[in-house]
C-alpha cells in the first residue's frame, strides 16, 4: 500500500508531460492526427489499470495464505481444544492471533489500491473525449456509409478497402450508432443499423442489449418511413418476446388500424378511377412524363458520385489533350537544370499537378510545427463574416509563417518561383488535418460578388489561386472533386495541385466549385496557400474579357 501512494506523484509527473498537448484541444473526432495521442492516454491507462489488478492480487494471494494456514490450525486445534491449549505457546499464539493478527489482516482486506488508478484516471478524464467526439465520430461513419455506398454489415465486419487494422463492431456499437441517428430524427439510418445489431443477435452475439429493445426502435423507425406493414411485423415479433410490452401492444392497434385505413382508401380510389373510365389513360399519361423527364443531379449526389470514382466527365478526345512535361517557368535559373515535374489534371478549369514537390523530411518539419497549433477548421459565415465551425467541414487547421523556421520559408519560395505569382501578399501557409470521415463541402475559394467584404480585412484582394499539397497518401477517399465540371484529383504524396480561381479579369471561375471527399481509410493531411490579386499587376496582366 505505501507503494501505491509514494507512485502517485510520479505518475502526475508523467501523466502532465503526456496531456501538455491534450490540455489546450477538444474536437479530436475533427482530427486523425490528434487523435493519435489518445491512443498514448489510453496506454498509460491500462498501464494503470494492470498497477492495480497486480496490487490486488498480490493482497488476495496474502489473505488467502492466512486462511489457509488457520484453517489448517483449527481444524487440528478444535479436534483437541483443551490439549491443544494445554501447551502454553499455543495459548500465547491464539491469544496474539485474536489480538493481533486478526487487526492486521482486517487492515489489509480493507486497504484500498485503487487510490493511483482513480487519481490517474480523474487526472486524465479532463482530457478525454466528450459527447460531441462521440456523436461527431458516428455521424461520420454514418456520413461515410452514405457517400461510398456502404451497407450496415460492410462497415460493422470492418471489410473496407486497403484496411489493415480491422476491427469489427459490437451489438453495442450498432445500438448506438442506430440511437444518435434516432435522436436526429434520421429514421433511414435507425432503421439501418438496428438491423444490423437484430441481425448480429439473431446470429447468437452476446449482448447487453436485447432484442425487445432493438425491435422496438426499428418498428418505429420503420413506420416513420410510412412502412405501417413492415412495423407491424417487427412489432407482433417483439410481442411474441415479451407478451407485456404495453407500447408493443398499443401500437399493433394502431399499425392495423392504418393499414386498414389505407385499404379502405385504396380500394375506393380504385372504384373511383373505374367509374370515370379513366384509370388507363392516367397511367399512359404518367409513364409518358417519366419518360420525358430528365431532372439535373443535384450537386450534393454529384460531389458523392464523384468521391467513389463515377461521374467523371473527361472525354478520350479531352484526355487526349492533357499532357506531363518538365516544367522550368521560362527558364528561371532555379529550374534550368533541375525544371519540375507537372502534369495536366483537367482543362477547363485548368488544373495542374507538380510531382516530388516537397520533400518527406519537409513534410514532416511541417507536421511537427503544425500539430501542436491545430484548431478546428472554420468557415467565414455568408452573411456576418464572423468564422465558425461548421458539420460540412471536419477537420483541423494551423497557419505557418516563413519567419518562424526556413523550411516553410523555403516552401513559399518554391511556391513562388514555380508559378511565378507575388507570395508577399499570400495567405500563410495552411496546414489541415482531417478527422474520422473528414471532409469539406463543395465551396468556392475566392470571394463572390455578393461577398464583397470576403477579405477586406487583409487589403490583397481576392483569392486569385490556390496551390495545394498532399502532405500524404490516403488508403480510400478523401478526393479533390469538382461537382459542377466532374472531375477528380486524388491525394498523392509529396505533390502538389495548383488553380486559378479568378480569370485575368479579375471575374471569378465558377467551375473551380470544389470539395475534399470524405476520408474512409487513412489519415490525409494536407497544405495549402492561397494567392492573392495584390502584387500580381505585373506578373499576371488583366483580361480584356471576363473569361479571358
Amino acid at each position: 500500500m505505501l507503494w501505491t501512494r509514494m507512485e502517485l506523484p510520479c505518475w502526475c509527473l508523467l501523466l502532465l508531460s503526456c496531456l501538455q498537448s491534450l490540455s489546450a484541444h477538444n474536437d479530436f473526432f475533427t482530427s486523425i492526427g490528434q487523435m493519435t495521442d489518445l491512443l498514448y492516454t489510453e496506454k498509460d491507462l491500462v498501464t494503470s489499470l494492470k498497477d492495480y489488478i497486480r496490487a490486488e492480487e498480490s493482497k488476495l494471494e496474502r489473505v488467502k495464505r492466512w486462511a489457509d494456514k488457520l484453517d489448517s490450525l483449527t481444524a487440528t486445534a478444535t479436534q483437541d481444544p483443551e490439549g491443544f491449549l494445554g501447551h502454553p505457546v499455543n495459548a500465547f499464539k491464539l491469544m496474539k492471533r485474536l489480538n493481533t493478527e486478526w487487526g492486521d489482516l482486517e487492515s489489509l482486506v480493507l486497504s484500498d489500491t485503487t487510490d493511483g488508478f482513480i487519481s490517474n484516471l480523474t487526472i486524465q478524464r479532463q482530457y478525454f473525449p466528450t459527447e460531441e467526439d462521440q456523436t461527431g465520430a458516428a455521424k461520420a461513419l454514418l456520413r461515410l456509409q452514405d457517400t461510398y455506398k456502404l451497407d450496415a454489415n460492410t462497415i460493422s465486419t470492418g471489410n473496407l478497402p486497403g484496411v489493415k487494422h480491422k476491427s469489427q463492431m459490437t451489438v453495442e456499437d450498432c445500438y448506438e450508432l442506430g440511437k444518435i441517428a434516432y435522436s436526429d430524427a434520421d429514421y433511414y439510418h435507425t432503421e439501418l443499423w438496428m438491423a444490423q445489431a437484430l441481425k448480429q443477435l439473431d446470429e447468437g452475439e452476446e449482448s447487453t442489449i436485447d432484442k425487445v429493445t432493438v425491435l422496438d426502435y426499428l418498428s418505429y423507425a420503420i413506420y416513420q418511413q410510412g412502412e405501417i406493414e413492415r412495423a407491424l411485423e417487427y412489432t407482433l415479433r417483439l410481442l411474441k418476446l415479451d407478451p407485456e410490452h404495453q407500447r408493443a401492444k398499443g401500437n399493433v392497434k394502431y399499425f392495423e388500424f392504418q393499414l386498414e385505413k389505407q385499404r379502405k382508401a385504396a380500394e375506393e380510389t380504385a372504384r373511383t378511377q373505374e367509374e370515370r373510365g379513366k384509370r388507363d389513360t392516367s397511367e399512359k399519361k404518367k409513364k409518358k412524363k417519366q419518360k420525358n423527364s430528365f431532372p439535373l443531379i443535384p450537386e450534393r449526389k454529384k460531389y458523392e458520385m464523384l468521391c467513389r470514382g463515377e461521374g467523371l466527365k473527361m472525354t478520350p478526345r479531352r484526355q487526349s489533350r492533357l499532357f506531363c512535361r518538365y516544367h522550368d517557368n521560362n527558364r528561371h535559373p532555379r529550374f534550368v537544370l533541375a525544371p519540375v515535374k507537372q502534369q495536366d489534371e483537367w482543362d477547363r478549369p485548368y488544373i495542374v499537378r507538380y510531382l516530388d514537390i516537397i520533400s518527406d523530411a519537409e513534410i514532416e518539419k511541417v507536421k511537427q510545427l503544425a500539430k501542436p497549433r491545430l484548431r478546428r477548421a472554420t468557415i467565414s459565415n455568408p452573411v456576418t463574416g464572423v468564422l465558425e465551425t461548421a458539420h460540412y467541414r471536419i477537420s483541423k487547421s494551423a497557419w505557418l509563417t516563413g519567419y518562424e523556421d526556413p523550411v516553410i520559408e523555403r516552401i513559399n519560395e518554391r511556391i513562388e518561383d514555380i508559378t511565378g505569382l507575388e507570395m508577399d501578399t499570400a495567405e500563410e501557409l495552411q496546414v489541415a488535418n482531417y478527422g474520422v470521415g473528414g471532409q469539406y463541402e463543395p465551396h468556392f475559394d475566392f470571394g463572390r460578388k455578393d461577398e464583397p467584404d470576403a477579405f477586406k480585412e487583409l487589403g490583397t484582394g481576392n483569392r486569385i489561386a490556390t496551390w495545394l499539397f498532399y502532405m500524404s497518401d490516403v488508403t480510400a477517399g478523401g478526393a479533390t472533386v469538382f461537382p459542377d465540371v466532374g472531375a477528380a484529383v486524388w491525394p498523392k504524396k509529396g505533390t502538389a495541385v495548383f488553380w486559378y480561381n479568378l480569370f485575368a479579369s479579375g471575374e471569378g471561375d465558377y467551375s473551380t466549385r470544389h470539395a475534399a471527399c470524405p476520408v474512409l481509410v487513412g489519415n490525409k493531411w494536407v497544405s495549402n496557400k492561397w494567392i492573392h490579386e495584390r502584387g500580381q499587376e505585373w506578373r499576371r496582366p488583366c483580361g480584356l474579357n471576363e473569361t479571358e
